[in-house]
């Protein structure tokens, strides 16, 4: 790899797009790092991503704000549409409306700024909600589109969008995390974390967190509401 190779990371302050990060510094990418506040439920998660950038050697961080909950239609952008505590079947009231695919096309202009080929991502299609911008289809087609879209694409630059957690299992992703430096006490997973970070402990990502922790066989370093 080219020691000036850039790459923007997708970094939401949770466990998967930070193991993410440290895989793409491990390979050797320059990384850029954004997060969205996109009118979530909280702004830990944000906080969250602000210190594991720096932590794990980010050359800059950017957070971009993305009105999406003017649309609504989601428990994480709607106050009024209460978090489940387990999400059922069929896709969750908790899936925000084309969320992906925004934060996508977003990295995207930013790449084409920085000449960076690169994209990585954490989505998972295996210890997820039933998301389906979380899916290898989804991925494989905004590549293809990343690749007609852009002047990259015109000019010949093969834009990647990397999703290298995509069929892990929650435990081998803390596993990997653990094994790369990551301190997950530092990430959020939690879809109604308070201010200071703390989990609610109740809601589909809390129990896939707390899953995969005992899965992995490593001590959860979550902190709970109570």
């Amino acid at each position: 790899m080219s020691p000036d190779a850039k790459a923007i990371v997708l970094l939401s302050g949770g466990l998967d797009s930070a193991t993410v990060l440290a895989l793409a510094g491990k390979q050797g990418y320059a990384c850029y790092t954004v997060a969205f506040d996109y009118g979530q439920r909280h702004r830990a998660e944000l906080a969250a991503a602000a210190q594991l950038s720096a932590k794990l050697g980010a050359i800059e961080h950017r957070v971009m704000p993305i009105p999406l909950d003017a649309f609504g239609h989601s428990a994480l952008t709607d106050a009024e549409i209460a978090v489940p505590e387990r999400g059922g079947e069929g896709i969750p009231i908790t899936y925000v409306p084309a969320r992906n695919t925004v934060f996508l096309a977003l990295a995207l202009a930013w790449a084409e700024v920085l000449d960076a080929a690169t994209i990585f991502i954490g989505v998972n299609a295996i210890d997820y909600s039933g998301y389906p911008d979380c899916r290898p289809e989804f991925i494989a087609a905004f590549q293809a589109l990343a690749r007609l879209a852009t002047k990259q694409g015109v000019d010949g630059v093969l834009v990647s969008i990397e999703a290298p957690l995509i069929n892990s299992t929650k435990a081998e992703i803390i596993r990997r995390g653990f094994e790369l430096g990551v301190d997950f006490a530092l990430t959020v997973s939690c879809y109604q974390a308070d201010e200071a970070g703390r989990a609610c402990g109740r809601c589909d990502s809390c129990w896939f967190r707390r899953e995969g922790f005992a899965a992995a066989g490593l001590a959860d370093p979550t902190r709970y509401q109570s």
